[in-house]
């Protein structure tokens, strides 16, 4: 039995497997209708969540499975005290797969050494979200035909940001990858992920303040939200904040076949004025976020169609 925690849990060719099926499965929707009848995934959301938990059960259904769960922790039996991994064994006598979202870092680590059926982390605290770092490769993978040979620039809060990282680490494994890091000083990536990540696997990279500096050289530009909350203080953060948002007058600074992705939900960062842009590929991408899941339940559950 096999649990999905990081990105990092799948090989290179593994990963690769996964996009195919992904890929078979856009394109083959009818022959996967009936691929999980009898199965049943349940979505244990401790923590408020709109595509992650809606595009699992999507994911499911589409597989002709069915779903339960609870979408918050107050539902659900933590509210009086109950363990992750005392939830988790339970949960095991009633699904064959189980979906977790966790606001502390390593809650669905625990759960998987108690459980009976496979465990995918949905995103725990501030660590991981894996499932979303298979949709953001398979967006590449799908639009630009490949993951290798790229030069992406990731923009906005690279401090904090989980998806960044998990990004970061799983794109260092293919051949002719660089970044431009583009952030505020105070959000730069942290420097474990420069010296440990980037550094230390000779990944050519660069740091810049103005998005505008960034993105005739892009293939790919990955923006997340600058966030008030990280600056010490407001003259901080109203200063950098109009670096970050893309707009139309950005854009036309852009090769024709660069694509913007997101991880979703935006506020201001992106100008709706470039949503009708076929650049702009981040409702593409939240559709990919089911193709993968289904891929990834079907892998987990070792379902051969």
């Amino acid at each position: 039995m096999r649990h999905l925690m990081s990105p990092m849990d799948f090989s290179t060719e593994e990963l690769d497997q996964l996009l195919n099926l992904a890929n078979d499965i856009e394109k083959n929707p009818s022959k996967y209708a009936h691929a999980c009848a009898g199965k049943k995934l349940a979505t244990c959301f401790y923590e408020p969540s709109t595509r992650t938990r809606l595009s699992f059960e999507a994911a499911m259904l589409n597989l002709g499975g069915s779903v339960l769960g609870f979408s918050s922790a107050d539902s659900s039996s933590a509210s009086k005290g109950e363990s992750v991994s005392d939830t988790i064994r339970v949960i095991s006598c009633y699904a064959d797969i189980c979906a977790m979202r966790h606001p502390k870092e390593g809650a669905p680590l625990v759960a998987s050494l108690h459980s009976r059926i496979p465990v995918i982390n949905a995103g725990d605290g501030g660590h991981q979200h894996p499932t979303q770092t298979l949709t953001d490769l398979l967006t590449v993978h799908s639009l630009k035909g490949r993951l290798s040979d790229l030069t992406i620039g990731l923009c906005g809060d690279l401090k904090f940001g989980r998806t960044v990282h998990s990004l970061i680490n799983a794109l260092i494994r293919y051949p002719g990858i660089r970044f431009v890091l583009i952030s505020p000083e105070e959000l730069k990536v942290p420097s474990y992920i420069r010296e440990e990540v980037l550094e230390k696997n000779q990944i050519p990279y660069e740091e810049i303040i103005r998005l505008e500096d960034a993105m005739e050289k892009l293939d790919i530009l990955y923006t997340t939200r600058v966030q008030r909350e990280r600056f010490f203080n407001e003259e901080d953060y109203v200063r950098m904040k109009d670096f970050y948002i893309l707009d139309k007058a950005k854009m036309e600074l852009a090769p024709k076949d660069m694509l913007v992705l997101h991880p979703l939900p935006r506020v201001n960062e992106i100008s709706v004025e470039i949503d009708d842009d076929p650049r702009a590929v981040y409702f593409k991408q939240a559709q990919y976020g089911v193709y993968v899941r289904m891929a990834l339940i079907l892998t987990l559950l070792e379902i051969e169609v």
